[in-house]
């Protein structure tokens, strides 16, 4: 199973490779259940000099309750899985980090952000590199799978279920144990019931502007209360909170993000979508596809410097990222043949974009503008070519 899962993971593995031989430390972050301790296990068998600590195991947490004399004496790669659990750590590595000649290198997996751990960010600045370790992404599977990924989600074991009963039956023992027992293990107290209605109600916000107060009064708190579980969930990994970008165009501006949910296959989970033909049916089935697409351009192109723009006057474009200093737009259609649209008129001039995108589900690629094309999902990876 190793094998199949990271056969075509060869982006991760080389970013990693990378990282581990430009940083002392480096941590390989995203959601539980991503293949991060997959990955890290084939970094180790090409490593003859491997020690593997998981603090999912309490045998590996007591042989670190003291961390500086176990970990001072090892050689070589030093794997430390669910690095959350013990999250004093951090200080402990900055000195082993800072050795030299450097005996040794550490790779860290956490379900968890640094925003959300305490101390990876202070203890280890400029000695630790980061690696987001998303789901299965589109450059990763077979061009006829993208519905399938689409449906089921990135998740190693619901996108290769043998069914979609048993890939919906995976991601609900998935939820539940995410609410259950890895929240309640970062230390929050938030009753798993009051963030599984709220999970379940921001599904339903996929893909909208950010409003607190709305959902607050649906769930009976106040707007600081919901923020508070919006970053909680963002910070695990299962929901994306999309920056708004404004600046002085004369006109007035969204200031409000967007949210989404991360996976698909958890956001049609959370909104009881078992099948494509539930999904088809649904209100969400245009967010749905949208918000998928959003993700999988995210996990190409990079998280870093990528915002939401929106005019009080109607004006919106989905996504703009910047890359070296040059603003590029996208926009995520689900349409059989997407054309230029007002909106993106105003953003490319407001926004002085050198090229957007109009990103589909289909399988031709036009243009509609001298700096716009139309470009199927499944060709994603060209604009890596052009940015």
């Amino acid at each position: 199973m190793q094998q199949s899962l990271f056969i075509k993971r060869a982006r991760l593995l080389a970013e990693t490779t990378r990282s581990l031989r430009e940083a002392p430390v480096t941590a390989l972050l995203g959601a539980r259940q991503t293949g991060k301790t997959t990955l890290a296990s084939i970094l180790a068998d090409r490593r003859p000099n491997t020690h593997v600590f998981d603090l999912e195991k309490a045998a590996d947490r007591l042989s670190l309750s003291a961390p500086e004399i176990v970990l001072n004496s090892l050689r070589g790669l030093v794997v430390i899985d669910e690095i959350q659990r013990m999250p004093h750590l951090f200080t402990a590595l900055r000195p082993l980090a800072d050795r030299h000649p450097l005996p040794a290198r550490f790779l860290l997996l956490g379900s968890a952000s640094p925003a959300l751990v305490k101390g990876i960010s202070e203890s280890l600045a400029g000695r630790v590199l980061f690696v987001q370790v998303p789901g299965f992404a589109v450059d990763e599977i077979d061009n006829k799978a993208i519905d399938r990924l689409w449906v089921r989600g990135g998740f190693p074991r619901s996108f290769l279920a043998k069914s979609d009963a048993e890939s919906w039956r995976w991601r609900q023992a998935f939820m539940a144990t995410f609410l259950e027992r890895d929240i309640p293990q970062l230390g929050i107290r938030v009753p798993s019931e009051t963030l599984r209605r709220f999970w379940m109600m921001l599904a339903h916000y996929h893909g909208q502007i950010w409003n607190a107060s709305e959902l607050a009064k649906s769930l009976g708190t106040d707007e600081k209360t919901a923020r508070h579980y919006l970053d909680i969930l963002t910070g695990a990994y299962v929901t994306r909170v999309l920056p708004p970008w404004h600046e002085n165009v004369g006109k007035r501006q969204v200031k409000s993000p967007k949210v989404y949910v991360r996976d698909s296959g958890l956001l049609h989970a959370l909104l009881e979508l078992e099948t494509l033909r539930d999904i088809r049916a649904h209100p969400k089935y245009g967010a749905s596809w949208e918000g998928f697409a959003l993700q999988q351009t995210l996990v190409l192109v990079g998280e870093d410097k990528a915002f939401f723009w929106g005019t009080h006057r109607g004006a919106e474009l989905d996504m703009m990222i910047i890359r070296h200093g040059k603003r590029y737009g996208f926009e995520f259609k689900c349409a059989d043949a997407p054309v230029m649209t007002k909106s993106l008129h105003i953003a490319i001039k407001d926004l002085k974009l050198k090229r957007a995108w109009i990103v589909y589900p289909g399988d031709r690629r036009y243009a509609v503008h001298e700096s716009v094309e139309v470009l199927p999902l499944r060709n994603i990876t060209e604009i890596l070519k052009k940015i």
